[in-house]
């Protein structure tokens, strides 16, 4: 895979449905970058795929759900692969409001503000109505960026982990439990080290704690932005990033390797 790609919409579970795309890191692999629709009375996108990706994007996501019938956008954070498509759903969906945090509201103001009019500010530890459930904001074990915000969904048991809990990949699977183990635990490790370079200095004694908060919600579906979908797969997934703070630090290319990629790439 030499470039962005989306793929078919599945379902992860009853009333989730998962918009997936894939995309290629150079010398890394390929890294899913999904968004989901969680089929509510009130529904709920989780984050909007990738800026390169918006028509198919939006032809995908209309196989799944009509998006005037949105109700809410549930936006991780803000990074580009978690907007593309943003402004797109709001012209769509007249009636969907944005739940997000402060924070994600002011990284936003910095390029592209948001209405103020269909904001929903929510921090980790409330909760929000959504007709048929009522969904609580959680921060991830791990993030790259501090707005960061998933969510667990008491009636279909699944914790939205955001950028946390995904893996880098060699090709694509619908299922994590399609996944050679080692291959897995390889592709959770070298992601959380790139995304999260931080935990290589954080005590992993109440690293270890923040996990345990996830364990006792005892989610049967693990859905990450970056992980295809896991089901009865949490304390695998929990055990691998545990190991993450005492693995060996992420150094990307430099220069010299850099030219010897594109020497490949190019066939120079």
């Amino acid at each position: 895979m030499d470039k962005p790609t989306m793929f078919e919409p599945y379902q992860a579970a009853a009333d989730i449905d998962v918009v997936p795309a894939y995309f290629p890191i150079p010398g890394l692999g390929i890294v899913p970058v999904n968004s989901f629709v969680l089929k509510a009375a009130q529904p709920v996108l989780v984050d909007t795929g990738l800026v390169p990706l918006s028509d198919e994007f939006m032809e995908k996501l209309s196989s799944v759900i009509d998006p005037v019938d949105l109700r809410w956008l549930w936006l991780t954070h803000t990074d580009q692969d978690h907007i593309g498509s943003l402004w797109r759903i709001l012209e769509a969906a007249p009636k969907l409001r944005i739940i997000t945090t402060y924070l994600g509201v002011g990284k936003m103001s910095l390029y592209a503000p948001l209405p103020m009019d269909r904001i929903y500010l929510l921090n980790p530890g409330q909760s929000i109505d959504v007709g048929d459930r009522i969904l609580t904001a959680v921060k991830p074990p791990s993030y790259d960026a501090p707005e960061t915000t998933g969510f667990y969904d008491p009636k279909t048991s699944a914790f939205f982990s955001a950028d946390c809990l995904g893996a880098l990949m060699s090709e694509p699977v619908e299922n994590v439990a399609d996944m050679d183990s080692e291959n897995l635990r390889k592709g959770m490790v070298k992601w959380a080290t790139v995304d999260a370079p931080w935990l290589h200095i954080v005590d992993g004694t109440l690293f270890a704690q923040s996990l345990d908060n996830i364990r006792e919600l005892s989610p049967k579906h693990i859905l990450s932005a970056h992980l295809p979908a896991a089901c009865d797969m949490t304390e695998e997934l929990l055990g691998y990033l545990e190991t993450v703070p005492t693995t060996q630090p992420f150094v990307g290319p430099d220069q010299k390797a850099l030219e010897a990629m594109l020497k490949v790439m190019t066939g120079a």
